[in-house]
């Protein structure tokens, strides 16, 4: 028995990045061996387990055969004749291609760390047609590591785009495909991204009527969000969304806004910051500029009221939408939350108000405080 580790661990320690998690292989076992070794089983279609102390996974070195259309068409055989090699040929890059043994030896039969000098993201073989996913995974790669220098070979792309005029990318599931995309959000450089999806004819099958998006423009908003990247993965798929529908009417946005998040089966924390960011960041940009009428339906329509813990997200995203907002306006609005929480509504139900007169004279206490409203560094 011959253990390795693989993947995405030997590829970051070779780029210097930080590890997180730990991947590996054991060739020349049986199932019964690891079994004897107390590891646990949880693979369902290739034998998997994890690791007695550590809980990491440990797959037996397996080779694949294309059965089906989709990323799940396949048969996996594993055995104890099934070299490293064999294991390591039907992996999608060949950065991530890479083993190194116990002893701390590389094992590198497909030029991956001649790929990690030169900076390219390059399919170990002409089987990276066989599984759609890859396109998505290759340009998540892209979007991590470009700020590295990285490209992707010629001969990849043209890969991705013949897996992108068949028929395989119609059988991603909607979840696996907002799973890339979601991982992708949170990369140093999510526009490239879609960008390299666009390149290869593949954004329009995954992402429903994203045609005309400008990834020029979704780049120069993420440029603008305040902080360092990456950045929240809600932040920047609430400016992909104002990217895709700037130039539609509330409506329309909040149509294909809720069709979009249906369709891919995005979770709701993503789809409601989108929407609220969508309808209401160019008024938040403009706070100080509104009446107290205003201001105080702005922070209903926000649900700010009930859920303060947005607002960081939504200044953001309006500061990327129109950077030319006051600086202070966190600070400002986060003050006048608070004031809104202190109303004793007690005191004024000493005072006689109750029922319907109660909320209006809690509104009329709100609207004041919104009135009285200024910039902390006006």
């Amino acid at each position: 028995m011959e253990i390795y580790l693989v993947g995405g661990a030997v590829r970051d320690r070779l780029l210097g990045l930080e590890v997180k998690d730990h991947d590996w292989v054991v060739v020349g076992a049986t199932p019964d061996e690891m079994l004897a070794r107390g590891f646990r089983p949880v693979g369902q279609d290739f034998p998997v387990f994890l690791h007695p102390d550590s809980g990491e996974e440990y797959a037996l070195a397996r080779t694949e055969r294309k059965s089906g259309k989709g990323y799940t068409g396949f048969t996996f055989h594993a055995s104890p004749e099934v070299t490293l090699e064999d294991d390591l040929v039907r992996r999608d890059l060949t950065i991530n291609a890479i083993a190194q043994s116990e002893d701390g030896e590389l094992h590198d039969p497909w030029g991956g760390r001649r790929d990690l000098e030169q900076r390219l993201l390059r399919h170990v073989s002409p089987a990276f047609v066989e599984d759609p996913l890859r396109v998505l995974r290759v340009a998540r790669f892209y979007a991590r590591f470009a700020h590295l220098g990285f490209e992707v070979a010629d001969e990849t792309l043209t890969l991705m785009r013949e897996l992108s005029a068949g028929d395989e990318l119609d059988h991603l599931t909607p979840e696996r495909v907002w799973q890339e995309c979601q991982r992708a959000l949170a990369t140093q450089s999510p526009a490239r991204f879609f960008r390299l999806l666009q390149q290869v004819a593949a954004l329009p099958k995954l992402i429903p009527d994203s045609q005309a998006l400008d990834c020029d423009r979704l780049q120069q908003l993420i440029d603008q969000l305040p902080g360092d990247a990456p950045h929240a993965a809600e932040r920047v798929f609430a400016l992909l969304i104002w990217a895709l529908t700037e130039q539609q009417d509330d409506t329309s946005a909040q149509t294909a806004i809720s069709e979009l998040c249906e369709q891919l089966r995005i979770p709701n924390r993503f789809r409601d910051l989108a929407l609220k960011a969508r309808l209401h960041a160019v008024a938040l940009s403009r706070f100080d500029q509104l009446d107290a009428e205003q201001r105080l339906a702005l922070l209903k329509g926000l649900d700010l009221l009930r859920r303060p813990e947005q607002l960081a997200d939504l200044i953001a995203i309006a500061q990327a939408i129109n950077p030319a907002q006051a600086a202070g306006r966190l600070a400002g609005l986060t003050q006048l939350l608070d004031a809104f929480k202190a109303i004793d509504s007690r005191a004024l139900m000493a005072e006689g108000f109750k029922g319907k007169a109660l909320g209006e004279a809690l509104a009329r206490r709100q609207q004041q405080l919104c009135a009285d409203y200024q910039e902390p560094d006006a």
